[in-house]
């Protein structure tokens, strides 16, 4: 870290005090989640379905066969649901019911660990300006103390000086809650976006559920397979 910000960051934390320290203390949280949702949603491909749509498609047009091939091993929350709605949907003996409870699970479990982290974001978001307020009072408090103390010798460049340094929390609070609170509403829209995707899609499936079979040994160790799963 070059010296001229760190020599910056010191002099912020002595003009703001403990006010500030906590704010900064916040504001490293504040990045280590962002950095961390980041690499989630790259790492689990969030909203990228571009293969998931080609499988839709060849399951209308190039059989059911073929598009489970393409969705298999697709990462994403939608992909995953996708393929297994496919899955499900071509064994003739399994219920709609059953398919849709199935690709409910899928997605509760696929968006709720994406949601990991998105209450602190909020809380962060909440808390900054707040202490950055809390600090301004106790700033302003202060420096009228001090006013008083001088009795009749009141400079002005003392008040000046006080209410300076008070606004100076106010404004840490908010340099840290406006980014923070727009990255977050990011994150949210990119969960919902993949929860429509999820929903779409599956739905696609279940109304054109065709008339492909499964040859009949594959769709029984299909059957045998889920009654498995069921059971665990």
């Amino acid at each position: 870290m070059p010296a001229g910000l760190i020599d910056s960051i010191a002099s912020l934390l002595e003009l703001g005090g403990a006010v500030v320290a906590l704010i900064l203390v916040l504001s490293i949280f504040a990045v280590a989640i962002i950095l961390l949702k980041f690499a989630q949603f790259w790492r689990e491909r969030v909203g990228r379905h571009r293969g998931a749509e080609r499988a839709l498609h060849a399951w209308f047009h190039a059989g059911h066969g073929e598009a489970r091939r393409m969705v298999e091993g697709d990462r994403s929350p939608a992909g995953e649901a996708l393929a297994a709605s496919m899955r499900l949907a071509a064994m003739r003996n399994v219920p709609k019911d059953a398919i849709e409870d199935e690709v409910a699970r899928i997605a509760l479990s696929r968006l709720h660990d994406l949601q990991r982290g998105f209450r602190a974001l909020d809380a962060i978001a909440q808390i900054s300006p707040l202490l950055g307020l809390f600090g301004t009072v106790l700033g302003m408090i202060e420096a009228f103390r001090q006013l008083q103390a001088a009795g009749n010798a009141v400079d002005p460049s003392m008040l000046a000086g006080g209410i300076w340094v008070a606004l100076l929390t106010t404004a840490a609070g908010l340099a840290v809650a406006m980014p923070v609170s727009l990255l977050l509403t990011f994150f949210e829209t990119r969960v919902e976006n993949e929860r429509v995707a999820i929903e779409t899609m599956t739905s696609a499936v279940l109304s054109h559920r065709g008339p492909h079979r499964q040859p009949e040994g594959e769709t029984h160790a299909m059957a045998a397979g889920t009654g498995m799963a069921h059971a665990h």
